[in-house]
């Protein structure tokens, strides 16, 4: 199972140099979490960059696999590791789905660098 965060969906709708290592995740729709988190976030950016028909066609893109909502228990363990690791919401709510399905988070946010199960690539 494997979660790409939003700056990975980010880098790929863009085609940021990047882009080619979210490529393995995002073409394996049956193995790929997708946290709504997730939406909101690269949603936002699209929104704010291009026009909302773009935001639409990537939320559509990122349906392909599997949506997971925040509900409480995912928000409870989501909070605690924000502490335990220092982390902003969205990132912690990403570790916390990340954790609940035993996926790996493919990043290129430096939040996630030093923790365990991640596949991080510095941005260029």
């Amino acid at each position: 199972m494997n979660i790409v965060d939003s700056s990975g969906w980010l880098a790929y709708f863009a085609g940021e140099p990047n882009a080619g290592h979210f490529l393995p995740p995002l073409r394996d729709a049956g193995s790929l979490i997708v946290p709504s988190i997730t939406i909101y976030e690269v949603f936002k950016v699209i929104l704010r960059e291009a026009t909302e028909n773009d935001a639409l066609q990537a939320v559509a893109a990122m349906h392909k696999g599997m949506v997971v909502d925040l509900k409480a228990p995912l928000a409870i363990a989501a909070a605690k590791l924000s502490l335990e690791h220092n982390l902003p919401m969205a990132d912690s709510v990403i570790l916390a789905t990340a954790l609940e399905f035993n996926a790996s988070i493919w990043t290129q946010d430096s939040d996630f660098k030093d923790l365990g199960n991640v596949k991080y690539f510095p941005k260029r």
